[in-house]
């Protein structure tokens, strides 16, 4: 009988993941599992593909393994009815696969694991400098492609989960690299950099070397490794994966999502991202809740919005049987994806404004190999969510896409708070600036590298102090180091900050912009960034949008009615699709576990600059036709509500 054809992960668009991370307690793996189990996820989400666990962290697998550790007991193999079920109904299937962390691995072989800083064996992670990826990793993998017929695997526990290694071998081979004789042990150490990157590299090599021996062995067979080249490990791709993916926070979901779907859709390859189908706060996440439909879908619409491919993630129980009911949720998920595919599928974004999220500062702040938990993102996050809540167009960029696109493609390059930039790269962005370009750099201390540039003279910084910024009318109390400024002739300021919550008293200038060359060059002197990511209000909100009104007047939409939607501008084809996502909700309150309402935006009116009049304008989904004035260039649409997503196509 021949099987429905399958789709690439290239070519997918929707996804369901379960895993369980299977341990020392599942002596009865397979019970409950079932045909119809499978058959029911299958009929009510109707996925592309289907993720699921066949070895989490602990080690254990939850198949019956001849090459690596079993879990302790089954009832029977699931796998099997999972290859022979999913095949039935032209559903791909791939593995969810702990690589770096396998906590049986370094048990039975400890000469596996990595060593920390002290010379003591790791009880978690292997190190990528041995011989774990050759005697366990790639010989597992090959089993599941081979034995089991499984279209690919997500290798969970990868970059995100590598860490500097100790080990005699790899301190021998950095001692030969470098000529660096004494190892540091710690960040404060002179030459940790160079050592993080010695083991970060390490990293690459391990990678490449099992997506490498994988392909060679099969080249139909599909990899991904969890995290990697998004923005844990924010550089240019250099392994043959066939796609990225990450599985991004439970909490603060449509935030993280909006950050990094902007992160993966510049990197050349086919993405998707997962969101978690539960809540809870992270040290409670055993005893969790599941999502609403419409807290899902509001995640979703952020990442289908801007080209990718969405997943989500619902737990196996300790058997590896899944709770029925929660697929009704996933159901009701994908029929909202579906309903977008078509005018949002790897669709590309519109150059508008670039935010670089600078590879040299996240390795440079970083204390660990490719963990951002550590702060490194903050700033550069919250000047991104300031800049969406202003209904800014942005798409998030590092330094190697500018070895390949010019940076004339965009009209503004916003520079986050940063502490290291290299020369070569300042005088790219100056080259930018004299031929036309606008730079906004952010921050007292990334506004050092280009005093003279914006004719100021700039004190010392000052330690983090009490300010109040004024913005929209109002002020706002910001707690941020920030450096006097006086501005030289010829420079124009763009706002103020003053010492106390009023203005009777002169205040010091937050803000300024210069004509450079044929460009314009602005800065901002407080860490606005950082603040607003934790402590967000609309003052410095409306801050931020004055200062982008002032250094980039004429945007390609503009929208009034709301602040809490984001404009996403795609292209497809010849059609133009300017995507609206309502980010209204209580979604960023760690309080508030699950919510079934989003208060719905609009009325909105949408001024859109436009090459001539367009012969369609319509509302998807449903093709719904829309009344609208062309004038002088600008095309003026006005959109009802948005309750979720809307997406304004023009043809």
């Amino acid at each position: 009988m021949l099987q429905p054809i399958r789709l690439r992960r290239a070519e997918s668009f929707l996804g369901v993941h379960f895993d369980f991370h299977a341990g020392p307690d599942c002596t009865r793996v397979g019970h409950g599992v079932t045909k119809a189990m499978m058959q029911n996820i299958i009929r009510k989400v109707h996925p592309d593909y289907i993720q699921c666990d066949c070895k989490g962290h602990p080690g254990f697998s939850s198949y019956r393994t001849k090459v690596g550790c079993q879990a302790p007991g089954f009832e029977s193999d699931t796998l099997p009815l999972w290859r022979k079920i999913t095949a039935r109904y032209g559903v791909a299937l791939f593995m969810h696969y702990s690589g770096v962390w396998d906590g049986q691995a370094v048990k039975r072989h400890p000469s596996w694991a990595r060593l920390d800083e002290k010379g003591r064996r790791d009880k978690e992670k292997t190190s990528v400098f041995g011989p774990y990826v050759d005697e366990l990793l790639i010989p597992q993998l090959l089993e599941l492609r081979d034995v089991y017929g499984v279209d690919g695997v997500w290798v969970d526990g990868d970059c995100w989960a590598a860490a500097c290694d100790y080990g005699p071998q790899v301190l021998e081979a950095f001692r030969a690299a470098t000529g660096i004789q004494s190892v540091p042990r710690g960040p404060e150490d002179p030459h940790y950099f160079e050592f993080a990157e010695f083991c970060r590299e390490g990293f690459r090599r391990y990678l490449r070397h099992y997506v490498d021996a994988l392909h060679a062995h099969d080249p139909e067979f599909q990899i991904c490794s969890n995290w990697a080249f998004s923005s844990h490990m924010p550089e240019a791709v250099s392994a043959n994966v066939d796609f990225l993916s990450g599985d991004y926070p439970m909490m603060d979901s449509v935030r993280a999502a909006r950050f990094e779907a902007r992160v993966l859709m510049q990197q050349g390859k086919p993405w998707d991202l997962m969101a978690w189908g539960f809540t809870a706060r992270w040290q409670e996440r055993d005893f969790a809740t599941t999502k609403t439909a419409v807290q899902l879908q509001q995640e979703a619409a952020v990442v289908v919005a801007l080209g990718g491919g969405f997943q989500t993630y619902y737990k196996q129980n300790r058997q590896g049987a899944i709770d029925d009911w929660t697929m009704d949720v996933m159901g009701e998920v994908a029929k909202f994806c579906r309903a977008r595919q078509s005018v949002s599928h790897r669709a590309e974004s519109v150059p508008q404004i670039a935010l670089l999220n600078s590879t040299t500062n996240y390795y440079h702040k970083s204390r660990g190999l490719f963990s951002p938990g550590e702060g490194q993102l903050t700033a550069l996050r919250g000047i991104l969510d300031a800049m969406l809540d202003n209904q800014r167009h942005v798409d998030v960029l590092s330094e190697h896409h500018f070895q390949t696109r010019p940076m004339s493609d965009y009209g503004m390059i916003v520079l986050p708070e940063c502490d290291c930039l290299t020369p070569a790269f300042r005088i790219q962005l100056l080259a930018y600036v004299r031929a036309g370009g606008t730079l906004l750099a952010v921050g007292p201390q990334t506004t050092r590298f280009f005093v003279s540039e914006l004719g100021i003279i700039q004190d010392e910084t000052a330690g983090t102090t009490g300010w109040y910024i004024a913005g929209g009318g109002m002020l706002a109390a910001i707690k941020s180091a920030y450096a006097p400024v006086q501005c030289l002739p010829g420079v124009m300021p763009l706002g103020l900050v003053f010492a106390e919550n009023s203005q009777r008293e002169n205040g010091e200038i937050a803000a300024s912009m210069k004509q450079y060359g044929c460009g314009t060059i602005a800065g901002i002197y407080l860490e606005v960034g950082r603040v607003y990511r934790h402590s967000r209000t609309t003052a410095l909100r409306d801050f931020i949008g004055q200062v982008l009104a002032m250094t980039q007047p004429n945007p390609m939409v503009r929208v009034q009615g709301s602040h809490e939607v984001d404009v996403i501008v795609m292209r497809q084809g010849k059609m133009l699709a300017i995507h609206l996502v309502n980010t209204g909700g209580p979604h960023a309150d760690e309080a508030v576990y699950t919510f079934d309402h989003i208060p719905p935006v609009g009325p909105l009116r949408l001024s859109i600059r436009h090459r001539g009049c367009p012969r369609q304008v319509r509302l998807e989904p449903g093709g719904r036709e829309v009344n609208f004035r062309f004038t002088r260039g600008i095309l003026t649409v006005d959109v009802p509500r948005v309750d979720i997503h809307e997406i304004l196509t023009l043809q």
